[in-house]
């Protein structure tokens, strides 16, 4: 039935829940898994206030702190695909809006499900701090299953 699906993850528990489920589903399948985490521009008042106090170079500092957790948490993910006996691609991108990024990916590399955590924010919280899973089902061509 699938045979690539794309697993996004943020590192957190719950998209580690999500990891788990989509590993699963792939080695019942025998599917290719591409694991993306998505890291966002870094906002513009954050580095001017940054430049301000003195740091010498803060976007060069911001891209390296970002590539080594984007590099932890895939690692992680890519050693959990092994270990379920899952062939396994892990890819990072950066500076792109989350629910963008996944959806790009997710066409990119020819998946044919998307396996993603939502948070289940509703009323006020949603409002305020969106859902990228709501985006990517919104948005997405390819089908998604969401782990809560």
């Amino acid at each position: 039935m699938y045979k690539k699906i794309l697993i996004a993850t943020d590192g957190s528990e719950l998209a580690g829940k999500a990891l788990s489920h989509g590993l699963e589903l792939a080695n019942k399948f025998d599917a290719a898994v591409t694991v993306v985490t998505v890291t966002e521009l870094w906002p513009p008042v954050e580095m001017a206030a940054q430049v301000q106090s003195g740091h010498a170079h803060p976007i060069e500092d911001f891209e390296r702190n970002v590539a080594a957790w984007a590099e932890k948490i895939l690692s992680a993910a890519a050693a959990k695909a092994e270990e379920a006996g899952v062939s396994c691609e892990t890819v990072h991108l950066p500076d792109s809006h989350p629910a963008d990024g996944i959806i790009e990916t997710a066409l990119k590399k020819d998946c044919d499900l998307i396996v993603m955590a939502s948070h289940g924010y509703r009323g006020v919280r949603k409002m305020l701090l969106g859902s990228v899973a709501n985006e990517v089902l919104a948005h997405s061509s390819v089908p998604v299953l969401i782990c809560r």
